[in-house]
C-alpha cells in the first residue's frame, strides 16, 4: 500500500526515476481496484449502456465508480510510467510506442520488465539506492 501512496503523492511528478517495484506495485493496485470497482459498479447498479455491443452481441457498459477511478489516477500512471522509463535511460516519450499497432505495446513492456540503470544516469540517482516507502 505505500508504493501506491508514494506515487499518489508525487502525482504530478514526471522527473526523477521509478523502480520496477514502485512501478509494479502501483499497477498491481490499480488492478485489484479496478476488480473490486467493476463489482461494485455492477451490484449497486451505476453503470451506463453505451449502445455498442461486443462480439457475442451483449450491450456494453461503462461503470461510473470505475470511470472515475480511472479519471483520478491517469496523471499519476502517467508519471509513475515516465519514471520507471527514465530508470531505464530512455525518455519518457517512449511511452508512445503503445501507439504503434501489435508490437509497440509489446516493446514498451520489455522496456518495463528491464532492470533499470545502475547508479545514477541522466535522469536522477538511482532509486535502489534511496530508502523504500515500505
Amino acid at each position: 500500500m505505500n508504493w501506491y501512496l508514494a506515487v499518489l503523492k508525487n502525482y504530478v511528478g514526471f522527473s526523477g526515476r521509478a523502480r520496477r517495484k514502485e512501478y509494479w506495485m502501483f499497477v498491481l493496485f490499480n488492478i485489484i481496484a479496478a476488480i473490486v470497482l467493476g463489482i461494485l459498479d455492477g451490484v449497486l447498479g451505476t453503470r451506463i449502456v453505451t449502445g455498442a455491443v461486443d462480439a457475442f452481441g451483449k450491450p456494453q457498459a461503462v461503470g461510473i465508480l470505475g470511470s472515475l477511478y480511472g479519471l483520478a489516477i491517469f496523471v499519476p500512471s502517467l508519471a509513475v510510467l515516465w519514471r520507471r522509463l527514465h530508470d531505464t535511460s530512455r525518455s519518457g516519450w517512449w511511452f508512445l510506442l503503445a501507439l504503434i499497432p501489435c508490437v509497440g505495446v509489446f516493446v514498451l513492456l520489455v522496456f518495463l520488465v528491464l532492470p533499470g540503470t545502475p547508479g545514477p544516469n541522466q535522469y536522477g540517482a538511482d532509486p535502489k539506492t534511496l530508502p523504500d516507502p515500505s
